[in-house]
């Protein structure tokens, strides 16, 4: 048997989870799902017992979009160096606020986005180590080393390297500013908001990101409730708004639908004050407790 396996996690971005179901629909790649623990995390131990020879690439998301879980990334990259076979993760939320050191972390291909970190909308990075054999996304040019024709974006290019650098100098200023933010705004949800929950893991999370399900709630309605109050949040993925069917990811984590339609992810940013933040928390219990009196 061949090199045909794809193994992901169940909590992926649905860039990468959408993908691998393409390859397997299309391309005849065989998809399997890596089990989690109750915050999102894969074990290296349960890696190590999926990945054989007949494995083609393993993707392992770095830090979760919608419960802000970041995963052993070294230590799962390792498990991949070991068996000889390519590893992936896709680093689009890390990169703002992690320190990411490509020299530690043995992963062969990283993904990252520069509207994370303030950069241009539209364009991002794709890193791959040095003897990773990949095929060319866009043939016809031998732009990007034959990876990807096409001519260079330069203004986005210089932009997103920008961002980069001014990201990570500020890194641990600003990541330290935020958790302080964060675990404000969680203690005070989950002490005012009867019935909630934080999702992810409670400490090994995103520096910015804070994420929640309120049993009996429409995580949609809640939405607009906020909107019209003046907070810009989403319910899961931002790349789902407005979709009424509960997370898929929080499902995976075990979460009943009438607890996963009912979440709530905060991100704050560089701008975010805590005046804003405790703003937020003075509406919030009321409009979730007015959604359920009318549910």
């Amino acid at each position: 048997m061949g090199t045909e396996k794809i193994l992901i996690s169940p909590v992926e971005h649905p860039a990468v989870a959408e993908t691998a179901r393409q390859l397997q629909d299309f391309y005849g790649f065989h998809l399997e799902i890596l089990p989690v623990d109750q915050f999102g995390r894969v074990s290296p131990s349960d890696l190590e017992k999926k990945i054989d020879s007949t494995t083609a690439v393993v993707s392992i998301i770095y830090a979760n979009n919608e419960i802000g879980t970041i995963n052993p990334i070294q230590e799962l990259a390792e498990v991949c160096q070991s068996a000889n076979i390519p590893f992936h993760t896709d680093a689009v939320q890390a990169a703002a606020h992690l320190q990411i050191d490509l020299v530690k972390e043995k992963v062969d291909l990283l993904s990252i986005g520069a509207h994370k970190f303030y950069g241009p909308k539209g364009i991002g990075v794709l890193f791959v180590r040095s003897g990773t054999s990949i095929t060319p996304i866009q043939t016809g040019g031998k732009q990007e080393g034959s990876l990807r024709a096409g001519t260079h974006n330069i203004p986005y290019i210089v932009g997103l390297a920008k961002a980069l650098q001014i990201t990570r100098q500020e890194m641990v200023q600003t990541s330290s500013r935020l958790i302080r933010l964060r675990e404000h705004l969680i203690k005070k949800v989950l002490s005012t908001i009867p019935d909630s929950k934080l999702t992810g893991h409670p400490s090994e999370r995103l520096p910015n990101h804070a994420s929640f399900v309120f049993k009996g709630v429409d995580g949609n309605e809640l939405l607009i409730l906020l909107d019209q109050n003046g907070f810009a949040c989403s319910s899961g993925s931002a790349c789902k708004v407005g979709d009424p069917k509960p997370s898929e990811v929080l499902l995976n984590l075990g979460y009943s639908p009438e607890w996963a339609a009912g979440s709530l992810r905060v991100t704050l940013g560089k701008p975010t004050s805590e005046a804003e933040v405790n703003a937020l928390l003075d509406v919030l219990p009321d409009l979730v407790q007015s959604l359920r009196k009318s549910g």
